[in-house]
């Protein structure tokens, strides 16, 4: 069914209300929740149609917006003054209310636009004109940057770490200041400063990209800031440009010199303009970070400050002229991703003395960031802060699986009185922080943990009645954040936090549930084209640090993957546009590979990686074929590309690809699969995937999946690794066996999810016996206590534990699936969502053989209920009146009857159905 049928299907059944409600007089629309690119107010953006959204509020049930209206002005003071308009984008008939693209006159670079909107409902409402928003365009061609290039002058041993240098400028503005905004970028990380105060809240800026291709820069408002007399303050690190990255600790992976372009443009009241730029007038000095490298820690002596640098007046004789560095301005692109950002703070659990005396400071979470110091003591001392993931067996402080990161941050103080200290351009993960060097006894307020991450913003909760699957949300919610840090890394302690395309892969559809990760993986996804090879390999890890290296199945397909999943999770069309050509390429490059067989053999693969038989001899059958995985996850991108192609308009492609697809479905057959049904590698990862990719034909379905049902049953626990361990839940449930998905999610032993939850976790394991049953450890070398990947069964608590699911058809939660699975002995779940459209909820409650659904279905959507083991003479429904709380009234709904489930269609409100639901 075409968009419009869509809708003009949407606005008829909308019209039917299921029932009548006394004394509507009162009702009225209203619009908030203003977005663009997904953000609020942004500065500095460069999308020449950038896309706006807004959430519909009512006190009516079965609200569907039927038109809007957008009006566009340049100044805040025109709002006033409908004659003064930049573009009325007059009534238009939709029921679109998110990424609306803006289609008004072309904007400038530095140009800031406000916008209203109002909307139309289909009970004859228009709402009030919304509250302003507004966005500004950041530099749009390199020919805006009139800033040159600096550097320092010295020679430096780029081999190694050296002392951060630091850039300072001083001007006047003695005039009255309108606005003002800073463009900076950097060769390196760099902090800005401006008349003495940290400009902006970021971090690691401009953060982590395929520098070679894509080099970001930050626009900061500073109006405030600007007095008569001034000082440009910068700090620059070498982070991910210059510094160690993987486990060689390889320096210079981008370039070997430092670097920095700033650009302050002034607006004065008369209408002039002033703008001060990195030139060859600015000075250079290193300071009192002595070091600071994002795997090993820093190192400050505290006796090397230099009070005031960043401020006007500061005397810096014995600072050097900077020199001028040749590099281009073709790569700069606006920062469109999340900023890191602190975003919490820790007090320490508890101060442990352990068997070898050594003094740890317990913060009770396993986190991303660094603590800050308040110590007291000589001139000259050094306090050392080492960090750890977790404690030994007999309870000692544990570094080995750190491999070379040495994580540890020095600080020299500078006087005898009290000192507080935090560093500038490294980060840690850990739960643990190992002290020495102090004078005196610790105490718990010596420390205070920092949290950072990107700033994506929560968009899910799940809870349930068991406290420990309680706990593994907890843990997985974490393991995201303490991963995403500008680009979705594998973990935030060892040599590597590097972005590892696979455990991206696997863990994307959770990671949309539990927070708003659109604008993050659209900054990440461009670096995935952009490091993509000329033939169409995906690299194994993006930004590209390992040369090429990649092409395997389950990591490379994070190319298709993701833009779908980002396009299912946020009605984002525009991404799958933006990556289409990346996704063609890849399984075009597959297609070379496979030949004319279709089967996708004879790669290196990591295969269905750290999967339970991986180190269990005891259970051979565990092993799944790579090239069985491999030909799956070719068949599986084929799909989506046709899928992808089919959205997009593209028909021929479309019909390519699903023709690929269909070869290679029946080759997998032909060489996997027998006629009743069993794979060649009788392993749950096998049957899952089959299942999960649609390659088995209809009859073999329900034997394969009774083979997966008894392979669960046969071992007691889970086998797969992480191509397996994402779908296997949804594979049981959807295939007849959700008993056997709770029994997997429920077991508390080795190998299973709460395994680590009971040994005290607070994140996710990268094995499921990372710590082992006897209390040793796994490998050193590959023993993360925090990687995400294995929280992918979060997407199963939300879709089906709790019932809270998407329509692929109608994306972004534009029509919501209510579907829950009450399993696992619990006695209640609840997912709630924050939406494009709104809060959803899904939220089912068993007491006394009743069963108690809540549901709440936003404005300008639908959704569809399913009622398990109900009969339709049996379910009550009450509507809840948005303003009356306390008052419900029972609609007459159409209840349809399928096998022991009860659906009905519903427009936008807040439901609760109660029917006899017998323990069975």
């Amino acid at each position: 069914m075409c968009r419009s049928h869509v809708f003009s299907f949407r606005l008829l059944w909308a019209g039917v209300l299921f029932f009548s409600m006394a004394g509507t007089s009162w009702s009225k629309v209203e619009v908030s929740h203003l977005t663009c690119e997904y953000r609020n107010n942004p500065i500095g953006i460069d999308a020449l149609q950038p896309r706006l959204s807004w959430q519909i509020t009512s006190d009516e049930t079965n609200v569907v917006q039927t038109a809007y209206q957008l009006r566009f002005f340049t100044k805040n003071s025109d709002l006033a003054h409908q004659h003064k308009l930049l573009w009325d984008s007059g009534k238009v008939i939709s029921d679109h209310s998110i990424l609306v693209a803006y289609h008004g006159p072309a904007l400038n670079s530095g140009e800031r636009v406000y916008w209203q909107v109002r909307v139309w409902d289909n009970h004859h409402h228009v709402s009030s004109w919304s509250v302003p928003s507004f966005w500004e365009i950041g530099l749009l061609h390199p020919s805006d940057w009139v800033a040159k290039w600096i550097s320092a002058p010295w020679k430096i041993d780029s081999l190694h770490a050296q002392p951060c240098p630091y850039f300072r400028k001083e001007f006047p503005a003695s005039k009255k200041v309108v606005s003002a905004r800073i463009c900076i970028t950097s060769l390196g990380l760099y902090d800005l400063f401006l008349n003495g105060a940290k400009v902006g809240d970021q971090l690691f800026t401009p953060g982590w990209t395929s520098y070679n291709k894509r080099l970001q820069y930050q626009v900061y408002d500073v109006t405030p800031l600007i007095k008569d007399h001034n000082a440009i303050g910068v700090i620059l690190d070498d982070g991910w440009y210059r510094g160690g990255l993987t486990w060689d600790q390889r320096r210079n992976v981008y370039g070997n010199e430092l670097g920095l372009l700033c650009q302050l443009q002034i607006k004065y009241a008369d209408g002039t303009t002033q703008t001060v730029i990195s030139d060859g007038s600015w000075k250079v000095s290193t300071g009192p970070i002595i070091s600071s490298e994002i795997y090993n820690g820093e190192t400050y002596d505290a006796r090397l400050e230099m009070p005031g640098w960043a401020q006007p007046n500061f005397v810096d004789h014995g600072w050097q002229d900077v020199k001028l560095l040749h590099h281009t301005y073709a790569d700069l692109v606006a920062s469109d991703g999340v900023p890191v950002q602190a975003i919490q703070t820790i007090i320490p659990k508890r101060i442990i003395i352990t068997p070898k005396g050594e003094t740890v400071f317990d913060m009770g979470q396993n986190m991303t960031g660094w603590v800050k110091l308040r110590v007291k003591g000589d001139a000259g001392d050094t306090i050392q802060l080492k960090f750890a993931e977790v404690l030994d067996k007999a309870g000692n402080f544990y570094t080995a699986n750190l491999r070379s990161a040495k994580a540890t941050d020095c600080f020299i103080l500078k006087n005898g009185q009290e000192e507080t200290f935090e560093p500038h351009f490294t980060y840690h993960g850990f739960r643990y922080v190992k002290v020495t060097g102090l004078k005196s006894s610790p105490n718990l307020n010596q420390i205070t943990g920092i949290v950072i991450h990107s700033a994506i913003q929560p968009t899910g909760t799940f809870s349930c009645s068991d406290s420990l699957v309680n706990q593994l949300q907890h843990n997985i919610q974490w393991s995201q954040v303490d991963n995403f840090l500008d680009v979705p890394t594998d973990c935030p302690q060892r040599d590597e936090r590097l972005g590892w395309t696979g455990d991206a892969e696997v863990f994307s559809p959770t990671a949309t549930f539990n927070f708003d990760v659109a604008p993050f993986y659209t900054k990440w996804l461009k670096d995935v084209a952009a490091d993509q090879l000329k033939n169409g390999l995906v690299p194994d890890v993006i930004p590209d640090v390992l040369n090429g290296q990649g092409g395997t199945a389950g990591w490379a397909d994070v190319s298709v993957v993701i833009p779908w999943n980002v396009y299912l999770a946020y009605g984002d069309k525009r991404i799958l546009k933006a990556q289409y050509n990346s996704m063609k390429a890849w399984v075009d490059y597959i297609n070379r590979r496979a030949g004319s067989k279709h089967l996708w053999e004879g790669d290196w693969q990591y295969g269905d990686w750290l999967a339970f038989a991986t180190n269990q001899s005891d259970y051979p059958g565990a092993t799944t074929d790579k090239n069985l995985i491999a030909t799956a996850y070719f068949a599986h991108s084929s799909f989506l590309v046709s899928q992808v192609a089919s959205i997009l308009g593209k028909e021929t492609d479309a019909l390519k690809y699903q023709q690929l697809f269909d070869s290679i479905k029946e080759a997998f057959n032909r060489e996997y699969v027998t006629p009743n049904g069993r794979l060649m590698s009788n392993t749950q990862t096998a049957y899952v995937l089959a299942l999960a990719f649609d390659l088995l034909p209809n009859a073999a379905k329900k034997q394969a999946a009774n083979y997966l049902a008894e392979d669960v049953r046969s071992f007691g626990h889970i086998t797969t690794g992480f191509l397996g361990t994402p779908r296997i839940c949804e594979v049981l449930t959807q295939t007849g066996h959700p008993d056997l998905a709770y029994r997997l999610l429920m077991r508390k032993e080795y190998p299973s999810w709460l395994y680590p939850v009971t040994r005290g976790a607070t994140t996710i394991w990268e094995r499921w016996d990372g710590i082992k049953p006897d209390g040793t450890f796994q490998d050193v070398g590959m023993n993360s206590f925090n990687h995400y990947a294995y929280g992918a069964v979060g997407e199963w608590l939300y879709r089906y534990v709790a019932g809270l699911n998407l329509d692929p058809s109608e994306p972004g939660y534009h029509h919501i699936l209510f579907h829950p699975f009450p399993g696992g002995a619990l006695a209640y779940a609840t997912a709630r969502l924050n939406t494009m459209y709104g809060e959803a909820l899904s939220e089912w409650k068993i007491k006394n053989d009743t069963m108690v659904y809540h549901i709440i279905i936003p404005a300008n959507t639908t959704g569809r209920v399913w009622l398990p083991e109900a009969l339709t003479d049996q379910v009550k429904v009450s509507v809840i009146n948005n303003l009356h709380k306390n008052q419900t009234v029972s609609p007459t709904c159409k209840f349809v009857q399928q096998n022991k489930c009860v659906t009905v269609d519903l427009g936008s409100g807040d439901y609760v159905f109660t029917y006899p639901f017998p323990r069975k």
